[in-house]
């Protein structure tokens, strides 16, 4: 994946507006004869005063639920940046969810629009809350925290300023993740975004190398030590080997050759025991993660040979075709319709392509390796995703989309209809339904009377 190293510049027409704030600052300083020390986080951002007047920042949790859309549409992004201004300066508050509400309320909007210049002058600030949340906060907030310093990489995707954050975010994100004190939910959710962060930013091969064997280290304890055993690998710490497992997968589709060998060597004939764990989504995560490193094997070697295939192929042939009574039907047509895929893929090196659909655009995923990289970008972003899909130079370049295609307004006003045009529209056909309804009640009437 190619990476652009070059230090961003900072944006010009930006800084025109925090001089002015600062100019006025400067005036208002100077005419009371005293000069204020200004606090690094606040240099651009509302007083103190105007803050304790504005209700909007009173209750942050109203923003998160409002989410970024309502501000798009009624809004500008003057008010848009304004408000996230304000979640910014929450993220140091006493209290625990004003501080979560904070960080998923700028999540929630990073997610949804690109701020990057924003972002780009707050870099510091941002990554000084997300530390402080990840060290002090608990479960939920250090949730909403690692998911926000994925959602930061990704937005100014692989360079210097990236890798400054995935620097200083790096080993707290790691020592969650093997605290084992910790909640489970707060590692699980640390393996994944420590796994994109890493993805986005990690320039030293070393470090790659470190964050590989820190995850390691998390899912190989859902091995089965014994083959002969029929004893289950499943565990409370299940959900969380099942993230490292999948975040480990993903980086190892950047790393040298040689390297993939190496790893390759160490996993190909234990990662078939987790095909017989009692969760199904760790069944299921482990035969994603067996056709994946088929396909990079075969990419390295042509005529790739494993040696344990027949029972590897059995095996998934009896996943395919699971119909065990004890286990719930949504997880048997889950787990069948992924493993028929992976045993085509195993058996004949096959990949169902499937079409991801975004504006104007549409993507095409024919490998496991695009789609692997896609989920768990999309685990991230959520709905996000198709906007990223875009807008974001990063993703395009992950994807090999090209640069994004411009729009002109007549192309977007046909592309999104106002909420007044969608309230018109669900209206009549509510009307149309109604009638349509109305003339089956009263057939059923007319025929009633008759008998």
């Amino acid at each position: 994946m190619p990476k652009n190293k070059k230090r961003n510049a900072p944006h010009r027409g930006g800084s025109s507006g925090s001089g002015g704030s600062g100019a006025a600052a400067a005036t208002a300083a100077t005419a009371g004869g005293q000069h204020r020390n200004i606090q690094p986080f606040s240099d651009e951002d509302a007083s103190i005063e105007t803050m304790s007047h504005c209700s909007g920042y009173s209750d942050p949790s109203s923003f998160a639920e409002d989410g970024p859309e309502v501000l798009d549409e009624e809004g500008t992004q003057e008010d848009l940046e304004y408000k996230l201004k304000g979640l910014i300066d929450l993220t140091l508050d006493k209290s625990a969810k004003t501080r979560q509400a904070a960080l998923e309320g700028i999540k929630n909007t990073l997610a949804s629009k690109m701020l990057y210049e924003f972002i780009l002058e707050r870099r510091m600030t941002l990554t000084d809350s997300v530390e402080r949340c990840l060290k002090k906060g608990k479960n939920e907030e250090q949730r909403a925290a690692a998911v926000l310093a994925s959602v930061l990489c990704i937005q100014l995707g692989p360079g210097i300023e990236s890798e400054e954050i995935l620097k200083t975010l790096g080993p707290v994100l790691k020592k969650i993740i093997c605290d084992g004190t910790a909640s489970i939910q707060a590692r699980q959710t640390c393996a994944t975004c420590f796994g994109v962060c890493s993805f986005i930013a990690t320039d030293d091969i070393t470090e790659l190398y470190s964050t590989l064997d820190c995850l390691e280290s998390i899912f190989t304890k859902s091995y089965l030590k014994d083959k002969d055993t029929n004893g289950i690998c499943s565990t409370a710490c299940t959900v969380l080997h099942i993230s490292a497992l999948l975040s480990w997968t993903l980086l190892l589709t950047i790393c040298p050759i040689s390297e993939v060998k190496k790893r390759l060597e160490m996993h190909f004939h234990k990662l078939p025991s987790l095909l017989s764990c009692d969760d199904v989504n760790m069944r299921i995560a482990a035969g994603e993660s067996l056709a994946l490193l088929f396909e990079l094997a075969r990419e390295m070697e042509n005529d790739f040979f494993y040696e344990d295939i027949e029972s590897l192929t059995q095996m998934l042939r009896a996943l395919a075709t699971d119909g065990n009574k004890h286990r719930a039907k949504v997880d048997k047509r889950k787990q069948r319709s992924v493993f028929r895929d992976v045993l085509r893929a195993v058996e004949e090196r096959d990949f169902p392509t499937e079409t991801v659909k975004f504006g104007p655009e549409r993507m095409y995923i024919d490998t496991w390796v695009k789609k692997h990289t896609y989920d768990t970008f999309k685990e991230i972003l959520g709905s996000g995703m198709q906007y990223h899909l875009q807008t974001n130079e990063f993703l395009r370049n992950v994807f090999e989309l090209g640069p994004p295609v411009m729009l002109d307004a007549s192309m977007l006003k046909t592309m999104k209809i106002s909420r007044f045009e969608r309230h018109l529209y669900n209206s009549a056909a509510f009307k149309a339904r109604t009638k349509a309804r109305s003339k089956c009640r009263d057939k059923r009437a007319d025929v009633g009377e008759f008998f």
